[in-house]
């Protein structure tokens, strides 16, 4: 998700120096801050084990539209010798949050082990730099196969058949996985998808279209030019904009975006714990009607009441460039960033 494929040869470094590791995935582990679903994984649990190590964070819309083929996968494999165990190593603050993590695999049918990453030790004994990631470790502690980003389903699968039969499984499926994909979890239009990841926040923005700039750490009043060019973004009304995230001080604040792609998701939720911020969504100034999101009704209504990625707009074809406007009925609401889809 995000940032999260630059420097590609840096990347491919890093996979091939941890590929020549021959670190028991236990040990690689252990720097886990806690657990869900399982005890700490050890290294008797993974004798004999082909392992799939996924490194995920929950509010990342390129993670979760992997999520099927990863549960799927240990659906499938998991009485042939294969263990999948997700690793979730938080980009957000509010992910650190177990309450959050606890819910989001619940919500999300997460039934596999997962080592909680917050120190982010199990992402650098791995040299990792990127969400989604799936590395794939045989029982001799090798990765023997590493992927970044989406996609490559295919190969992932068989290299997961390889391995087992390499460990001495001698009835291993030789079909693919097939999956139903709905909400978030649905694969992205990519060939329409002309907008980029965009976070909020002063560190990281780009493309802020508001007169007057930033105003960082300034609870200042915005307003929306006459006009946005594709893929630039602005607020209205009275918001406070911080490093990480923007955060609304007083009713009826507004974000607007010019964007290109099926979907719209954004990362946000309430300023506190128990809060309920309501909204509005518009697409080109009226109700999105059939192009609403998973978490908007067709009049553009919905609620924030957790820190999460929230799908907006979900528009059927043809998708053509669209001004979209959310509007915060209540103050205390915290946004983090757009991805597309």
């Amino acid at each position: 998700m995000r940032a999260k494929l630059l420097l590609i040869a840096s990347l491919l470094a890093l996979s091939t120096a941890a590929a020549a590791q021959e670190t028991k995935p236990a040990q690689r582990l252990a720097g886990a801050t806690g657990w869900l679903n399982s005890p700490p994984v050890t290294d008797m649990d993974l004798r004999g084990k082909v392992v799939l190590v996924d490194f995920w964070t929950y509010t990342c819309v390129n993670w979760l539209r992997t999520l099927p083929y990863v549960r799927a996968w240990s659906d499938k494999y998991k009485d042939q010798g294969l263990v999948v165990i997700g690793v979730h190593t938080p980009e957000f603050p509010f992910e650190k949050d177990l309450d959050n993590v606890q819910r989001s695999v619940k919500e999300m049918r997460v039934a596999y082990p997962v080592a909680l990453d917050s120190n982010y030790a199990v992402w650098r004994a791995f040299a990792n730099n990127a969400w989604p990631a799936v590395y794939l470790v045989d029982p001799q502690g090798r990765v023997r196969y590493s992927h970044l980003g989406e996609g490559e389903y295919e190969a992932t699968e068989k290299m997961i058949q390889q391995l087992l039969s390499e460990a001495g499984q001698t009835h291993v499926r030789r079909d693919l996985v097939a999956v139903e994909a709905k909400g978030l979890e649905t694969a992205a239009d990519w060939p329409n998808v002309k907008s980029p990841e965009t976070y909020l926040g002063s560190d990281q923005t780009q493309n802020f279209a508001s007169p007057g700039g930033t105003g960082l750490g300034e609870r200042r009043a915005y307003s929306l030019p006459g006009r946005l060019a594709l893929n630039y973004w602005a607020l209205a009304g009275s918001w406070t904009i911080k490093p990480g995230f923007v955060v609304l001080n007083k009713a009826s604040g507004r974000i607007a975006y010019r964007f290109h792609a099926r979907d719209v998701n954004l990362v946000m939720g309430p300023e506190a714990r128990g809060k309920t911020v309501r909204f509005r969504v518009l697409i080109d100034g009226k109700a999105p009607g059939a192009a609403h999101g998973s978490d908007v009704d067709e009049q553009g209504n919905g609620t924030v009441g957790e820190q999460r990625t929230y799908q907006l707009v979900r528009q059927p074809k043809p998708i053509v460039e669209r001004t979209f406007e959310i509007e915060f009925l209540d103050p205390g609401v915290e946004a983090y960033g757009f991805t597309f889809g």
